[in-house]
């Protein structure tokens, strides 16, 4: 009897991935119709399901395993999207995964349809659009993070409702090929993979067209030197990818062209800028605001864990150090800079400079002004990011309580957005590209004796600030989606 369960089990478990298999292609045309037709996005625990394959559908239920503990099954998810398909819902963001186990752990799973109808009571039968009419959006460079920027924003058109990338603005190349240098840049990343979908030029338009956006591709030297209305832009909300101008009066050199109406650096602010990090202190945003800046890629990635912990343990003092990717602003082989160190090459070396992310945490959290001191060092990797949090608290803990705490941010807290959680003893910066999260808490690095704790987080420098940003940027248009199952 046993011999023969052996030679079975692998039949078994080939079966049962073959029906999951099969469920997870059944789910992606509901989920495609959810999106475009109601403004419906659908996730598993965060993970977005928007355009993604079998396999990627399937990872996200896998993800599950390790954050709850319990494998969650595309069986037990494929009935709640079948009810959400047959279901009058309005614009809402819905994690699939979490009804499921909800509807599991509430010994309901027979009355799916009533546990549904309970939980989305508010989205049934309400109508509306994200906005009254979509908002044009213009990306001020082109580069790591305007490419990015345009692959998140084109990736989450759907029905075409909310945000619209409708040009790019870029200096005067000198290539007579320049249009299809920039289409080109937006196709392929040598860190992020082939772009998702088709672009096409147009040469005559002066744009190309990426999964039927048509971005016009606008040269100017300056800000301030641009009538956007000509291309049909109106009171457009710029995406100030550059960083030249972080100050109010140089970012306000954008509102003083035609078809402006808001500003978004990404870069830290200077002066008067309102400094904003999505999930921390983004309820600073006022309606009255035309000029803010979405801080940078480190102080995103330290400000949840940071307030996460303040608000549990208390910190009393701490120090932040980054081990950061090189970036453009580095020489591939030594040659002169600016800056101290920053001129030596960057893929043969680990670089000391300086990072102005713990100060400017002060800025996002009051509370933490003057507790936090912070350093960088600039390393040959081309991606992906590590921030070291070494920390006194208020009172002591242990390792296993911290752990605990952050899985429970990751997973069901306001800022599982931001924080991202991994248990696993095998991970390195690669395998976080792409990371739509500001941080992922690394549990397995965790380091605490009595009242001091070291923790590490890794971020998607670009990929996940990103996203940071274009969070923000619904923000400042006033795309506001209901999230179900609320969060605790």
């Amino acid at each position: 009897m046993s011999t023969k369960r052996q030679r079975s089990r692998p039949d078994d478990y080939f079966q049962d991935w073959k029906q999951r298999e099969a469920l997870a292609e059944g789910m992606i045309p509901v989920v495609g119709r959810l999106s475009r037709e109601k403004n419906v996005k659908c996730y598993i625990y965060g993970r977005p399901l928007v355009n993604r394959s079998v396999y990627e559908i399937m990872k996200a239920h896998r993800y599950v395993r390790q954050v709850e503990g319990n494998e969650l099954s595309e069986k037990e998810t494929f009935p709640v999207f079948n009810a959400l398909s047959q279901m009058d819902l309005g614009p809402a963001h819905i994690d699939v995964g979490r009804l499921a186990v909800g509807a599991m752990r509430a010994e309901r799973v027979d009355q799916l349809q009533d546990y549904l109808d309970k939980e989305l009571a508010p989205l049934v039968g309400a109508r509306g659009k994200p906005l009254t009419e979509p908002q044009d959006v213009v990306l001020y460079g082109f580069g790591r993070i305007g490419r990015l920027m345009a692959r998140i924003l084109i990736d989450k058109t759907n029905g075409g409702d909310g945000l619209r990338l409708r040009a790019i603005v870029v200096r005067k190349g000198k290539a007579l090929n320049d249009l299809e240098k920039r289409a080109s840049g937006l196709r392929r990343d040598s860190i992020h993979g082939a772009f998702e979908g088709t672009i096409r030029m147009d040469e005559e338009r002066q744009s190309f067209v990426a999964n039927g956006n048509e971005i016009k591709v606008i040269y100017a030297d300056s800000p301030d030197e641009i009538d956007y209305t000509e291309y049909g832009i109106d009171n457009a909300i710029i995406v100030d990818n550059t960083g030249v101008w972080r100050d109010e009066e140089g970012l306000s050199r954008h509102l003083q062209s035609k078809g402006v109406g808001k500003v978004i650096l990404t870069a830290p602010g200077k002066g008067a800028v309102k400094n904003i990090v999505a999930g921390i202190n983004n309820d600073r945003i006022e309606a009255s605001d035309r000029v803010i800046s979405a801080a940078s890629c480190t102080t995103n990635a330290i400000a949840p864990p940071l307030k996460a912990m303040d608000d549990e343990f208390g910190i009393k003092s701490g120090h932040v150090e980054t081990v950061h990717a090189y970036t453009n602003d580095q020489n591939l082989i030594d040659n002169y800079h600016k800056s101290s160190r920053r001129g030596r090459s960057a893929p043969l070396n680990m670089v000391i400079t300086e990072t102005g992310a713990a100060k400017a945490v002060g800025k996002v959290l009051p509370q933490l002004e003057g507790k936090l001191t912070g350093n960088a060092i600039r390393v040959p990797t081309p991606n992906v990011s590590m921030a070291i949090l070494n920390l006194t608290l208020a009172r002591e803990t242990t390792a296993e309580e911290v752990v605990e705490f952050m899985r429970y941010q990751a997973l069901h807290s306001p800022l599982r957005k931001q924080i991202d959680f991994s248990a696993s003893p095998e991970i390195v910066s690669s395998d976080f590209v792409g990371s739509r999260h500001a941080c992922i808490f690394d549990a397995r690095a965790t380091i605490v004796n009595g009242d001091r704790v070291v923790m590490y987080l890794w971020y998607d420098n670009e990929f996940g600030y990103s996203c940071q940003v274009h969070r923000i940027l619904e923000q400042m248009a006033g795309i506001n989606y209901a999230v179900y199952p609320r969060p605790d």
